[in-house]
């Protein structure tokens, strides 16, 4: 990632920006926000429109002509942390956040779908730097140990990236969101974000936009949402639109390996944002 790429990027007013680590409801939270933008049409191509800004294997040019050219109201991705990006009044930015085990089952799961083409993409990238990103082993109880150890590894920090956005949790123009409450209530979870965003939340197409929204359509669609992965991912598209299962580590780390995460979520998170990051509860 080039986090430098936001330094050049000139703002619009309405501009939405959404953040998550990873495999946090990412595409989720694209394709909520595109059935608000475009009220609840079918097969919106919601990674081609919706770009990744600080992806390196993407051209900077072709990626800020693309979002020139839109007419639309415009809506981005990141994965960075918060103090980190270049950020604006005139946007607004949702993040959304998911237990450090379920996130990273999650990942490790679509790290192990990856297929040639995309450690070619990231390995020689311009401009890359550190280590080759590898590839998973076959023991996810051994990865899990390495992505504590290497905060984060073979990605990005995990700590940091959730503390930092509970940091700007009271600015007017950032909304917090956690990956349980969208799959307990998505109704109610749409409409807090069409509020937070000045959508129309009571309109005749509601319901078509909620159903749009959830697990089974973005699965049965996911080539149409997602249509330049179909041959990234040795699940094409549904690789990156998976089940959103959660707690499928519970009967698989030792109590010793739990003890182990909460004591990184102790060491690295504010009381507040432990609390937040486990349960979904936003008490100070």
């Amino acid at each position: 990632m080039d986090s430098t790429r936001w330094n050049d990027f000139v703002y619009r007013e309405g501009d939405i920006v959404i953040g998550t680590w990873a495999k946090s409801g990412t595409t989720w939270l694209q394709q909520i926000v595109s059935q608000f933008v475009f009220d609840g049409a079918e097969g919106i191509p919601v990674l081609e429109i919706s770009p990744w800004l600080e992806y390196r294997p993407v051209p900077i040019d072709s990626m800020f002509s693309m979002l020139e050219t839109q007419q639309h109201r415009r809506f981005l991705k990141t994965h960075l942390p918060a103090d980190v990006i270049t950020s604006s009044p005139l946007a607004q930015y949702i993040y959304v956040a998911r237990d450090g085990r379920d996130a990273l089952w999650s990942w490790y799961e679509f790290h192990c779908s990856y297929t040639d083409s995309i450690y070619q993409a990231v390995n020689e990238t311009v401009g890359r730097i550190g280590p080759p990103f590898p590839r998973p082993g076959p023991d996810v109880i051994e990865y899990f140990h390495h992505w504590l150890d290497g905060n984060g590894y073979p990605a990005w920090p995990f700590f940091s990236n959730i503390q930092s956005w509970w940091n700007v949790r009271d600015q007017p123009n950032v909304l917090l969101l956690h990956f349980n409450n969208l799959k307990s209530d998505l109704d109610g979870e749409m409409r807090k974000i069409g509020n937070f965003l000045n959508f129309e939340v009571d309109g005749a197409n509601w319901a078509k936009l909620v159903d749009h929204c959830t697990f089974d359509y973005m699965s049965k669609n996911a080539d149409q949402l997602t249509p330049r992965l179909a041959t990234r991912f040795t699940d094409g598209a549904r690789s990156l639109i998976n089940k959103g299962t959660n707690a499928r580590w519970r009967d698989i780390l030792s109590d010793h390996e739990l003890e182990k995460y909460q004591n990184c979520v102790a060491k690295n998170l504010s009381l507040s944002c432990a609390r937040w990051l486990e349960t979904g509860e936003q008490q100070v």
